[in-house]
């Protein structure tokens, strides 16, 4: 849950991000139902779970519009860019220290990560914080300083797009290296938990596919399963 009582103001703000182009998937992936709601829906619950006021970011569809979420839709400033305009345009708006942005593919990521990230950033003071699995440092979920914004726009205006780089590029102009944190270690010292008992290496499944939806369907319902059982 949040450290901060309910009558402060946040420190931290949640963002959805749900503006990709689906390519792959064949539609938007924000509308897909996983575990019987839409991926924004769940991107949003987790949040809600871990105790962190939330939005959507991105260039939202019609559609995505029309869901009964009852959240601000922040749309990305300068369309068809990526995901890292999306982040620059959220990190503009808001008078918090910290945003967190999660991306709408992730569903399978549990909520206690998202609060350990956060505060990870608070007691490192760090400009960027993502997790780590396998050795592997991940782009997502990130909790970024509203510090980092003018080197991120600095990124977009040179025509770099990619989120990672322009994470390891914001952290660098403040004087600092990114801050990975490896999940796998605290899975193992019981700092962060899967509410089914999936493994690390199955937070970070990706749906960027039909096969990858299936894949991620059949873990939840396993696991839900031994867990009842």
């Amino acid at each position: 849950m949040s450290d901060f009582p309910s009558n402060a103001e946040p420190d931290a703000i949640g963002f959805v991000l749900a503006g990709g182009q689906s390519s792959r998937m064949g539609q938007d992936k924000a509308l897909l139902e996983f575990a019987g709601k839409p991926l924004v829906a769940h991107a949003l619950d987790l949040f809600k779970e871990a105790g962190i006021t939330a939005m959507i970011a991105g260039a939202a569809s019609p559609a995505l519009r029309s869901l009964p979420i009852f959240t601000l839709i922040v749309e990305d400033a300068s369309p068809g860019h990526g995901p890292l305009s999306g982040i620059s345009t959220a990190l503009s708006i808001i008078s918090a220290r910290y945003a967190v942005f999660l991306p709408v593919d992730l569903p399978l990521l549990p909520p206690s990560l998202l609060v350990y990230l956060l505060r990870h950033a608070r007691i490192t003071q760090s400009a960027v914080t993502v997790p780590s699995v396998s050795g592997f440092t991940q782009t997502f979920p990130a909790v970024l300083d509203k510090s980092t914004l003018p080197a991120l726009k600095n990124e977009l205006s040179s025509q770099r797009y990619g989120c990672f780089s322009a994470f390891q590029a914001a952290s660098a102009a403040l004087g600092q290296s990114l801050s990975s944190v490896a999940v796998e270690l605290l899975a193992q010292t019981g700092e962060v938990s899967h509410p089914l008992g999936l493994p690390p290496v199955q937070w970070f499944l990706n749906l960027n596919t039909p096969d990858d939806l299936e894949r991620a369907e059949a873990l939840h319902s396993r696991s839900g399963a031994r867990r009842i059982a």
